[in-house]
């Protein structure tokens, strides 16, 4: 009998998710013997870093056919075709639908050697009905794509336009997953605040929130994934304020805080949107954490510049920091702009990495002698509402929701 197909997922959460998506649809089909590995094309390095896995998984797996799919398979697909490695690539789109599957798994595997279309072409997405990614906390996909164009990301040319799952289908993916005994779900998207423009009545996402508390009134807790704060819309800045079941702790997509970067970026808000935003949302909602993604070393990024996105840590209020020094992307306009010498890149991202340390202990040091209630993830780790790591002295029944008093941290994490 051959073994089940084997999955590598490369790059963020929703590769993650929709790898799971992938290993139903090819069970269903009877794919065995494969190796599917699902990229990302976030930077130049995390195309590198595809390339490496491949030739890791061919050395490991001598025989089986090796699928990629994924953002850099969609935007890339020449180089990994040119891959000696590779038996056939297969765009973002091809990869949720079962038919794809059916056709690898076909006793001739198939006739197309690179199965990428216009991505650009897709115009909806379907809720991939899976019930149960990650043991404790479920992962509900709700938006995909993104009609932005930011002169460093070539994630639309991967993901195509933003296209959202109907707020029916959401619900009743959320309350079989409550059925099933999930005590928390966090919406997920590429570019989540989009959700629902393309919809009928463009409802917003502070709609669909509101709508998930009133249909699943049983569901703990319900957490959304990185937003971009200048879209934030009144319903959901009033779920901030009024749904406790909504978690206090909310991803940014800030990216800098200089306003001439920001500009060059093309991103839709300036340094004072976003420092308003935090504040306000903290206003609504007493201690409330933040996180941010930021990039170091954007194209003509002075020194002046960059200190503007360290202060923006203190002016934010923000406590986990994604750092990520910029890395040119072929096809986007920032590649073409003057570059920051790459050892500068990687010094002023150690510093605002540093930054980001310090914020992270502040706010573990203020948890000491306090109570939170906890999701456990593991045996002896959790997570409070604000999305910190508690790490218990013993063992806990997994999957439930404990009050916790908090002893210390090790800079990391809280201790429980």
């Amino acid at each position: 009998m051959s073994a089940p197909p084997i999955f590598a997922t490369l790059g963020c959460r929703l590769n993650a998710y929709e790898s799971e998506a992938m290993a139903e649809m090819a069970r269903e089909a009877g794919l065995n013997g494969a190796v599917i590995v699902n990229t990302c094309a976030v930077t130049a390095e995390a195309v590198r870093k595809a390339r490496q896995e491949i030739r890791r998984l061919a050395r490991e797996n001598p025989g089986a056919p090796i699928i990629v799919t994924g953002c850099a398979a969609q935007t890339e697909p020449e180089t990994f075709a040119a891959m000696p490695e590779v038996a056939r690539v297969v765009g973002n789109h091809e990869k949720m639908q079962p038919a794809t599957w059916a056709s690898l798994a076909a006793p001739d595997y198939g006739t197309e050697r690179v199965m990428v279309d216009d991505i650009m072409s897709v115009r909806e997405t379907a809720g991939h009905l899976i019930d149960g990614f990650g043991r404790h906390r479920a992962y509900v996909q709700v938006q995909n794509g993104c009609d932005h164009r930011c002169t460093f990301c070539i994630i639309p040319y991967g993901r195509g336009n933003s296209r959202s799952v109907p707020a029916g289908v959401v619900v009743d993916q959320i309350k079989r997953l409550r059925d099933r005994g999930f005590n928390e779900v966090v919406l997920t998207g590429v570019d989540l605040t989009s959700w629902g423009a393309d919809l009928p009545g463009q409802p917003r996402l502070g709609n669909l929130v509101r709508r998930i508390l009133k249909m699943v009134p049983d569901l703990p807790r319900l957490r959304i994934s990185s937003i971009d704060s200048i879209e934030a819309d009144p319903e959901l800045m009033e779920a901030i304020a009024t749904e406790p079941r909504l978690m206090p702790h909310l991803h940014l997509s800030l990216q800098h805080g200089d306003d001439l970067i920001l500009k060059r970026m093309k991103r839709r808000h300036l340094r004072d949107d976003a420092v308003r935003f935090c504040e306000e949302a903290r206003r609504l909602r007493p201690g409330i954490v933040f996180g941010a993604d930021i990039i170091a070393g954007f194209p003509t990024e002075t020194e002046a510049h960059f200190e503007n996105s360290v202060k923006l840590v203190e002016d934010c209020g923000l406590t986990f920091l994604h750092v990520f020094p910029y890395s040119a992307r072929q096809g986007t306009p920032a590649a073409r702009m003057p570059r920051v010498p790459g050892p500068e890149i990687k010094d002023r991202a150690a510093r605002l990495r540093a930054v980001g340390e310090a914020a992270l202990a502040a706010h573990l040091a203020a948890q000491v002698g306090r109570t939170h209630r906890v999701l456990t993830e593991g045996p002896r780790l959790g997570r409070t509402e604000q999305f910190t790591e508690v790490a218990f002295a013993g063992d806990l029944p997994e999957g439930t929701l404990l009050d916790v008093t908090i002893t210390g941290h090790d800079g990391m994490r809280l201790a429980a």
